[in-house]
Formats: structure tokens, sequence, C-alpha cells
């Protein structure tokens, strides 16, 4: 099944996506820039329409011991409005350290400043959905 990842941010909305297979994980590009909480959800109901996704992954933010805090709360309201509006499933996945992953991932292919700004946030929404897909792959019977 086709998966669309989403690491959601203010300023910046990450966005990656797998094949049918669930084996290649493609990060997409431009991110998405919107500001508004409303906007951003929608381009990512349409995103989602327009690859065919059967599933959207959602990045939960959690405080390094696990907790929730409020940037937590506010990914389960996106949640909510990503289900209403897209009409699919939304799983929320724990995206602790995604983005440092996904920085070195940039810096070892030499990419940096401005480009590095272009990609960050799907690249995380890469990493993030590769920890889902490696998980699926390992427990079957939970997902």
């Amino acid at each position: 099944m086709k998966i669309l990842a989403v690491d959601y941010g203010e300023a910046r909305t990450g966005l990656a996506s797998c094949d049918p297979d669930e084996i290649l994980v493609t990060p997409i590009t431009p991110q998405i820039e919107e500001k508004s909480l409303n906007k951003a959800v929608a381009k990512v109901c349409e995103k989602a329409l327009e690859i065919g996704a059967g599933r959207i992954l959602l990045g939960l933010p959690l405080n390094m011991d696990g907790t929730e805090g409020p940037r937590a709360k506010k990914s389960r309201k996106i949640q909510a409005m990503l289900e209403a509006g897209s009409g699919l499933p939304v799983v929320l996945w724990d995206e602790r350290r995604t983005t440092v992953s996904a920085a070195a991932i940039l810096a070892d292919n030499a990419t940096f400043g401005k480009k590095r700004k272009e990609r960050l946030d799907s690249v995380s929404a890469a990493v993030l959905l590769e920890s889902y897909l490696a998980y699926r792959r390992h427990h079957p019977e939970e997902t």
C-alpha cells in the first residue's frame, strides 16, 4: 500500500511516500511551506489523493522521556483533521531523532545551506516512514 508520511512543522511540512510494495521510500519535494495549519492540512490531503495513498503516517513529537507535551497534543489534533479531510486512516508514529538522522543523511551527501533547508523536513518524513515500514515488516500481526 502507498503510504504518505508527514513531518509537520510550524514553518515547513515535509512529505515522503513509499511504493505500493512498501520497499522504496522517496522524499517529496517541494516541501509544504504553509504556515496556516488548515492550509497545510489541506495540502497534505491533496497530496495523499494525488499519489493514491491508502494511509497517512504522521510524526508524533514525543519528549525524550516518551511523554507527550504540547506539540504531541497538536499532532493529535492534526491527525483528526487529516482523517476528516482525506478519509484515510492516520497513524501516529514516534518521530524522535528523525530530524537529527535526516540532517546526518544530508551532510553525508554534502547538502548544506539553502538546499539542506529545502529538503530537511522531507528527508525527515522519509526517515519516519522507513522506521514505520521496518516495524511493519517485523510485526505484521500488529499493523
